[in-house]
């Protein structure tokens, strides 16, 4: 992890006076614990959060609620938290903490006019946004990142790549800030800023939106990852339209990117002055430090580089390599080489004659603040456009298309055999589909090399192994120097096996923008809200519902900053009611064990928990009776004989992986089935890994085994002692005794680390068609252990 050792973040009085070191925060004005406003009690807000973010009840459904509620509780003489939906909405839109309201400007063109103007030019465009400045203030002073942020610069090698991309670009700016004594001690506090055109369908037909999120480098990774209001969404951008043939012309794209430019620079202008004079804030800890704020990463696709960075398609947004020769190297862009471009060459010669939003700030170059878009530019992009959709022709070139086709229906039989996994889509009729969304680009790369193996020459499954192998190291939870080194070996291992497709004849050239973006590694907040408005003026509802929602989660950090929100909210009125009564705590049930859910709480390895409903059994085995008799009752004198055993067949296993969505101390919990009849068809018996030799790093100190009830498993042997050189995946196959019969075993729960994914092993021979994937574990003698199911088994089992 890199250090930096210039003392910086310094808490301060709130005159901006520095602290001694370990003088304890001066405390906020106290509250009252009993104090719910604007709600009048514990209940009103829980009903609010309930039918507003945890439901998204319509309008006619809330109002049904609180009508239902109303006649229960007549014959009490008593009334219902909200009388209908308005009065849920007034109470929360009355809530002060959290509230950065929305504005709105017009933009119109001002430029030359032709004697028949197109009608874009007389349009007004819409920009609606919040005060960033202010929704910065809310993160820092949020009581909740308290133990999850940085003041000083010492987190820049995390795992998320905004925060890497931040820090060669603000250790200049944090030298600056060293030097100058009147900002010297302060917090760099880095913006990140991230755009992308989302388009929502209805009916016949669709509504583009342009949303503008932000963040700030400052808060750990798994915050982020948490969904804890760490990324937060600013802005909606205009989309100026015309008809095809007007936006062919350039004065309408010159517009377009000048719209687009102007209004980021005028959506950011409120945290320019904190840009070169420090301001104090109270952060989360309660104290007070000076601020200083700067442009951070900016990440987007590659279409928006282009257009962010005034740059010509085709061309790197971030180097001057040519065109044609994208990996042949080239010097880095800069703010200075645009500004003399524009001064010296003739208008007719660019591209435009302006210079990008980044100008109008201090220590800006948007050349330096660009980041990729790793879903897009390289999941989407690389991946299926590139890789995916090669494979397709290459098929065809070598085989006719008529073989190829018969070739590529059986890698979608094979893709539709994939075993079911905790968070993995199914593609029930393989990868043919009309319509890819990121969604289907990302679960298809967890699946595909296995699948394709056998029916392409060995250097494609390795490019294939090697941009899967780098996406998943650049999302590690934190990167250190030997992630670096194993992200440029990925990286070089894929530009030389993909010259497969070259000598192939399937491609001409790698001149690939989206791809040479590796070389530079140096949409909730609109879909959810639209979908709940009414689709009539539905940018408006969506404003609305993104500050009701900020609303709440400001509300429920304050009641649970102050002890407020402690057990349920059944339990809290039981308590306070009946304050010498234990409180009534509504046990979880097995329904609520959601598969794959984030966990909150603590960091610890690993652990596992049974479902909730056993199912007695009248006969089982002796050593299965006496194996969990004595473990679970070891001083029972009863004999095992005479206890029923009861079968448990779920259990949920939770563990820490940071590198995907979890909790803020990394936790993720799955489900582990060893079901007879699953969904009333047919039996599912997960997969799962046991810690066999805890001393042993990754897979060397794991067993795969399939599970069957009562902590019955059958091994799966590994086939060598070190994963496939091609796929990059370890292989195994089902264990068996001398007789050929399973080899079974009963094992101790807490040996269980969590559910193992495995592919079949298909070789060249086609699959049957009526091959289902409730049968794969069943019908094939030989697995991959899919290390790319998700982050976390990337990480225990490369």
């Amino acid at each position: 992890m890199l250090t930096h050792h210039i003392p910086l973040g310094r808490p301060c009085t709130a005159d901006g006076v520095f602290l001694a070191p370990g003088v304890p925060p001066t405390p906020p004005p106290p509250k009252s614990h009993n104090d719910w406003s604007p709600y009048r009690n514990d209940i009103e807000f829980a009903t609010a959060e309930f039918a507003f973010k945890q439901r998204h009840m319509s309008n006619a459904a809330a109002d049904t609620l609180f009508d239902l509620m109303a006649a229960l509780l007549a014959k009490h003489n008593d009334s219902p938290p909200f009388a209908d939906h308005k009065d849920l909405h007034q109470v929360i839109d009355a809530t002060q903490l959290g509230d950065v309201p929305w504005q709105g400007f017009l933009v119109q063109y001002t430029g030359e006019r032709p004697e028949n103007a197109p009608s874009w030019m007389d349009d007004e465009y819409d920009v609606w946004y919040r005060d960033p400045h202010l929704m910065a203030h809310n993160m820092l002073a949020n009581p909740t990142y308290k133990k999850e942020i940085d003041y000083t610069p010492f987190h820049f090698m995390s795992g998320d790549w905004a925060w890497q991309q931040a820090a060669s670009h603000s250790y200049i700016f944090i030298d600056e800030i060293s030097k100058d004594p009147n900002t010297h001690g302060s917090a760099f506090v880095p913006i990140i800023l991230g755009s992308d055109k989302t388009t929502v369908s209805v009916g016949t037909g669709n509504n583009e939106y342009y949303p503008l999120y932000a963040s700030i480098g400052n808060v750990h990774n798994n915050v982020r990852r948490a969904h804890r209001d760490a990324l937060v969404i600013i802005g909606f951008l205009a989309i100026p339209k015309t008809n095809r043939k007007d936006a062919k012309e350039d004065i309408f794209r010159n517009f377009h990117r000048q719209l687009f430019h102007c209004s980021l620079s005028a959506i950011l202008a409120s945290l320019k002055p904190g840009m070169t004079q420090y301001e104090v804030l109270r952060c989360g800890d309660n104290h007070f430090r000076r601020i200083i704020y700067g442009l951070g990463p900016y990440i987007a696709d590659y279409e928006e580089q282009i257009v962010l960075s005034c740059t010509v398609k085709n061309w790197c947004p971030k180097c001057l390599a040519l065109q044609l020769n994208l990996d042949g190297g080239g010097i880095y862009r800069s703010r200075e080489h645009t500004d003399l471009m524009i001064s010296e060459l003739p208008g007719d010669t660019l591209w435009f004659e302006y210079g990008p939003f980044t100008n109008d700030f201090p220590r800006a170059d948007i050349h330096q603040l660009l980041s990729f878009d790793l879903l897009h530019q390289l999941i989407k992009g690389a991946f299926k456009d590139h890789l995916v959709d090669w494979v397709v022709k290459y098929l065809r070139i070598t085989h006719s298309t008529k073989r190829g086709d018969e070739i590529m229906s059986d890698i979608d039989r094979r893709i539709a055999a994939v075993a079911s996994f905790s968070g993995l889509w199914r593609f029930h009729e393989g990868r043919d589909f009309r319509q890819w969304t990121w969604n289907d680009s990302k679960a298809l790369m967890k699946v595909f090399i296995p699948e394709i193996e056998g029916h392409v020459p060995q250097e494609m499954v390795c490019a294939f192994r090697a941009l899967l192998e780098f996406c998943f190291l650049m999302r590690r939870n934190i990167i250190t120097e030997d992630t670096m080194k194993q992200i440029q070996d990925a990286l070089t291992r894929f530009h030389h096996y993909r010259q497969i497709f070259e000598t192939s004849g399937t491609v001409p050239h790698f001149s690939l923008p989206r791809q040479h973006s590796m070389i530079h590694y140096h949409i909730k907040a609109v879909k959810d809200p639209w979908r709940w408005s009414s689709k009539n003026n539905a940018l408006g509802q969506m404003l609305l519902c993104n500050q009701r929602l900020d609303k709440l989660a400001a509300s429920r950090v304050d009641f649970a900053t102050r002890g407020m929100l402690n057990g349920s909210v059944l339990s809290r009125t039981v308590a306070a009611l009946y304050p010498a009564e234990v409180p009534v705590v509504r046990p979880q049930t097995e329904d609520e064990a959601d598969d794959g859910e984030i966990v909150k709480g603590s960091t610890v390895l690993a652990f596992v928990r049974l479902a909730k409903t056993p199912h007695n059994v009248p006969h089982l085995r002796r050593l299965i009776r006496y194996f969990l008799f004595t473990q679970l009752f070891p001083d029972d004198p009863r004999d095992p004989e005479d206890i029923p055993t009861a079968i448990f067949n779920s259990a949920a296993a939770t563990f820490y992986a940071p590198s995907d969505p979890s909790g803020v101390g990394g936790m993720r919990r799955e489900q582990i089935c060893a079901c007879p009849l699953w969904q009333n068809v047919y039996a599912c018996n997960d997969c799962i890994f046991i810690s066999t030799n805890p001393d042993l790093e990754g897979m060397r100190g794991l067993d795969v085994v399939r599970v069957y009830p009562c902590v019955l498993i059958q091994w799966f042997d590994k086939i060598s002692d070190c994963a496939d050189e091609d796929t990059g995946m370890w292989m195994v196959k089902p264990g068996v005794l001398e007789d050929g019969s399973p080899n079974l075993s009963v094992i101790h729960i807490d040996t269980v680390y969590r559910a193992a994914h495995l592919i079949p092993v298909y070789g060249p021979e086609f699959i049957p068609h009526t091959l289902k994937f409730y049968h794969s574990y069943d019908v094939f003698r030989s697995f991959y252990v899919n290390k790319y199911a998700d982050h976390h088994a990337f990480e225990i089992v490369s």
